[in-house]
C-alpha cells in the first residue's frame, strides 16, 4: 500500500466550516468529522506530536488513503450535517450511539375532538407529540393523571358537525362512569373540549403554575357559592396537579425552556445525561451511552450528544447548560456554565444522574466480565500507590503476641486482588525474646524471602507491613540484608488514620477513604490479622492445656503433647475410655489421669 500524500490533499482543503470524510484503501468511509476550520482540523491529524500521543488516532491516520469534504455556511450546519452522516453511514472509527431504540410518545391527535394516547410511531399528520419518554412507567403515570383530571373521549368516531346534529351516535359506558362528557351527542361543546386540550398541553410542557392558580380561584369561588359538588371536583384536580408539580419541580420556576447536559467518560465509553426543563420542571430526562472509536475529547463527545438529543426530542431551547465551555459559535444559542444558584443545582442533578448511570453500567459489565474489574483495580492500585508495575502478587505481614508470650507472625497472599489461601504462612518466632514487635517483623520478613530466593520463587510486586515507620524500617533491614530491597515495593499501613508510609519518606500518603485501593489494602491487613490471631490463640490454648496436664503426677510435657495431638482438648481426654488412653499412656499414667479428673 502506497503512503498517502496528505500535504497535497491539505492544499485543496479550505479554511472554512464543514464536514470531512476519511476513506481507506478500499474506498470505505472510515471516519466523519466536523470543523469550523477544515484545513486546520484535518491538518491536526498529521501533526507529529499528536500522531505520537494518540495510539488510536495513529491507527486511524495510517489507514487514510483519501479525504473528501463538504463546505457549509456555519459551524452549526456542520454539526447537524456530521450527525446525520454518521447515522447514515456509521463509519468504523466514529462514536457508536448505542441507545437507538424507539421510545414512547404522548400524542394529541389532530382531529375535531382530539384524542390523547401513547404511541411509538410518529406520523406527520398535524398531530402534536410530547416526549419521547425514556421511562415508560413515568409516561403512563403522566397520561393517567391527565385523564383523571380531564374527561376526554377515547373512541375513534368521526365527530363531524353533521354526524352530531343528526344524532348518529349514542353515549357509551365511558360517559356513564364519568370518563367522557359526551361530545358525540353535543353534551360537551367543542370550545370547552379544546380549552381542556390547551391546559393538557401546558401540563405536558411543564406549565402547571397558571393552571393551579386558576383552579384555586375557581375552587374558592365554588365554595363561596355553596356549589360543593363542583368544589369537590375542582379540589380533586387541584390536589392531583399540585402532587404532580411537587414531584417535578426542582428549581425556581423562572427557569424556563432550558436544556441541561453533563458527561462522564472513561477510556472506552462516555455517558451523557440530558434534562429538559420548563418553568422549573424537568419534563424529560435520559442518559445516552456512546462507545469511543478514536480518542475523542469530552468536548467532542458532548457536542455529538447535544445534537443527538436535541434532534431526538425536537428541542428548540435557546439556552443550554453545560459543565464546561464548548467552542461553538452560534448567535442563536447561549451556552451557560453555571457556578452558583438554581442553574448550578440543575447541572448538579444532571451530573449525579450520569455518574449513577455510569457506575451501574460499569458494575453490570464487571459482573459479567470479572477479569475487567481485576484489571481496573490493579491499574487503580498502581496509580494510587505510585507503583511501576501491576501488583498482581501482594503479601502482607502481621505480628501477634500476648504480653510478650507466644509471639507469632503471619503472612497472607493476594493474587489478582483475591486471597490465595494456599499460600498463607505462619511463623513461630525463634530469635526474639519478649514483646519486641520490630525484631519479630525483621525475623519474619527475612525468613520468608530467604526461603523464596533459595527455592527460586518469584517475588511479589508489593509487600504490605501492618504497622507504621518502625515496623516498615525493620522489614527493610531484612530486605537489604537479602539484597532485594530494590526489587519489590514495600509500604506500611498505620491503623489510627490509615496512613500509607514509604521507606525513607517522612510524610505519609493519605488515600481517599472510599478508594478501592485503600479497601484492598485494608482487606489484606484485616485478613493477616485474623489469620495471625487464629494461630496465636491456638498456640496459647495448647500451651495452657499442656501446662494443666503437666501438673498431674506422672504426666510430663511429652505425654501431655501426645494426649493433645490425639484428643485435641482436655474435654475429649476426660471423656476418653481407659482403652483409648492406654494407646498413649502406660497403666500408671492412666490411673493418675483418671484420679485427677475424678477429683
Amino acid at each position: 500500500m502506497e503512503n498517502f500524500d496528505h500535504r497535497s490533499a491539505l492544499k485543496k482543503i479550505p479554511g472554512r466550516p464543514g464536514v470531512y470524510q476519511f476513506y481507506d484503501v478500499g474506498g470505505e468511509l472510515i471516519y466523519i468529522g466536523k470543523a469550523k476550520n477544515l484545513k486546520n482540523r484535518v491538518g491536526s491529524y498529521f501533526n507529529k506530536d499528536t500522531y505520537k500521543i494518540n495510539a488510536k488516532t495513529r491507527v486511524l491516520v495510517s489507514k487514510i488513503q483519501n479525504i473528501t469534504f463538504t463546505i457549509v455556511d456555519t459551524e452549526i450546519d456542520a454539526w447537524l450535517l456530521e450527525n446525520s452522516l454518521i447515522k447514515k453511514h456509521q463509519p468504523r472509527y466514529n462514536v457508536l450511539l448505542k441507545d437507538d431504540k424507539t421510545y414512547p410518545w404522548i400524542v394529541i391527535k389532530h382531529e375535531r375532538f382530539p384524542r390523547i394516547y401513547w404511541t411509538r410511531n410518529l406520523i406527520k399528520d398535524g398531530s402534536t407529540y410530547f416526549g419521547p419518554y425514556a421511562s415508560v412507567s413515568m409516561m403512563h403515570t403522566i397520561l393517567g393523571m391527565v385523564k383523571e383530571i380531564y374527561p376526554l373521549r377515547t373512541c375513534n368516531l368521526p365527530l363531524t358537525p353533521a354526524n352530531i346534529e343528526s344524532g348518529k351516535f349514542r353515549v357509551c359506558l365511558e360517559y356513564q362512569i364519568g370518563n367522557c362528557k359526551g361530545p358525540c351527542q353535543a353534551f360537551q361543546t367543542e370550545e370547552d373540549y379544546h380549552q381542556n386540550i390547551e391546559e393538557i398541553k401546558d401540563i405536558l410542557n411543564g406549565k402547571t403554575g397558571a393552571i393551579i392558580r386558576r383552579l384555586k380561584n375557581e375552587l374558592d369561588q365554588s365554595i363561596a357559592d355553596l356549589n360543593f359538588e363542583l368544589a369537590h371536583r375542582l379540589k380533586r384536580k387541584y390536589e392531583l396537579l399540585e402532587k404532580y408539580q411537587s414531584k417535578s419541580t426542582i428549581v425556581n420556576s423562572s427557569i424556563s425552556d432550558v436544556d441541561v447536559f453533563s458527561i462522564a467518560s472513561d477510556e472506552k465509553h462516555a455517558f451523557i445525561n440530558y434534562l429538559k426543563v420548563m418553568n422549573g420542571t424537568v419534563t424529560t430526562t435520559q442518559t445516552l451511552e456512546l462507545k469511543k472509536r478514536v480518542e475523542e475529547s469530552d468536548v467532542d463527545l458532548l457536542t455529538i450528544a447535544i445534537s443527538e438529543f436535541r434532534t431526538r426530542f425536537n428541542s428548540h431551547s435557546r439556552e443550554i447548560i453545560v459543565p464546561f465551555e464548548i467552542d461553538w459559535v452560534d448567535t442563536g444559542i447561549k451556552f451557560t456554565v453555571p457556578k452558583l444558584g438554581e442553574k448550578k443545582k440543575l447541572l448538579d442533578l444532571s451530573q449525579k444522574n450520569v455518574a449513577f448511570f455510569k457506575r451501574e453500567k460499569l458494575e453490570h459489565y464487571e459482573k459479567l466480565n470479572p477479569e475487567v474489574r481485576t484489571e481496573r483495580l490493579l491499574n487503580q492500585m498502581m496509580t494510587d500507590l505510585r507503583l511501576n508495575q501491576l501488583p498482581r502478587h501482594i503479601e502482607c505481614f502481621d505480628n501477634s503476641n500476648f504480653q510478650g508470650k507466644f509471639p507469632v507472625s503471619s503472612i497472607v497472599v493476594f493474587k489478582d486482588t483475591k486471597p490465595s489461601k494456599k499460600d498463607y504462612r505462619h511463623f513461630n518466632v525463634k530469635t526474639v525474646e519478649g514483646p519486641n514487635d520490630f525484631a519479630t517483623m525483621e525475623e519474619a520478613v527475612h525468613r520468608r524471602y530467604r526461603r523464596m530466593l533459595e527455592e527460586g520463587e518469584t517475588l511479589p510486586q508489593l509487600i504490605v507491613i501492618d504497622g507504621g515507620k518502625g515496623q516498615l524500617s525493620s522489614a527493610m533491614k531484612s530486605l537489604k540484608l537479602l539484597g532485594i530491597e530494590t526489587q519489590v515495593t514495600v509500604i506500611g499501613i498505620a491503623k489510627r488514620l490509615e496512613e500509607i508510609y514509604y521507606p525513607n519518606d517522612p510524610y505519609p500518603l493519605y488515600l481517599d477513604k472510599k478508594s478501592e485501593s485503600l479497601k484492598i489494602i485494608q482487606q489484606l491487613r484485616d485478613e493477616a490479622h485474623r489469620f495471625g490471631i487464629t494461630f496465636h490463640r491456638l498456640k496459647r490454648n495448647k500451651a495452657t492445656l499442656a501446662t494443666e496436664l503437666e501438673s498431674i503426677p506422672g504426666v510430663g510435657r511429652t505425654s501431655a503433647d501426645k494426649l493433645l495431638r490425639k484428643f485435641k482438648s482436655v474435654k475429649n481426654i476426660r471423656l476418653a475410655s481407659e482403652t483409648q488412653l492406654l494407646e498413649v499412656l502406660n497403666i500408671k499414667q492412666v490411673k493418675a489421669l483418671t484420679d485427677y479428673f475424678q477429683k
